[in-house]
């Protein structure tokens, strides 16, 4: 049996968002997400964590090549949302409030589907250095993967 280790991947990134729900009123949102619901929105330079898992491979001796992570990270996540408002340039948050978990969950999304199976093991995003999520794709199904757009 192969030795199984893990991964982490960190990137940056600046975003813009304004916590509205389309699923509250507005003074629903204004009572639940406070100043975050701003009209004009507000930004936030977030911190991506990747974390991948897998078995040591004998030959090479990685679990995965960073080269490939870092493309995997850049493609499916960063270019998507790096300088852009999430509300507004990725489609994936028109019918969800851009929430630091509902990001997490995009980033998670997102790499499925470059990413090998099974090998996503956690997405970790801080909005602030005191705020963070994390995210191991429980509740994930294939339809959740595929719908998932910018």
């Amino acid at each position: 049996m192969a030795i199984v280790g893990y991964v982490s991947r960190t990137e940056h990134f600046s975003a813009a968002h304004r916590l509205h729900s389309p699923h509250l009123s507005d003074a629903e949102n204004l009572e639940t997400f406070g100043k975050c619901n701003h009209p004009g929105g507000h930004g936030h330079n977030y911190v991506l964590e990747i974390i991948v898992r897998g078995p040591i491979d004998q030959k090479n001796g990685m679990i995965a090549n960073i080269e490939d992570l870092k493309r995997w990270i850049k493609g499916a996540v960063l270019d998507h949302v790096d300088h852009r408002n999430l509300d507004k340039d990725i489609a994936y948050f028109a019918t969800r409030p851009s929430t630091t978990e509902n990001l997490a969950a995009f980033a998670w999304l997102r790499l499925a589907q470059v990413m090998p199976a099974g090998m996503l093991h956690k997405v970790i995003v801080w909005e602030t250095p005191k705020n963070k999520v994390v995210f191991a794709g429980e509740g994930v199904t294939d339809s959740d993967i595929q719908e998932c757009t910018v």
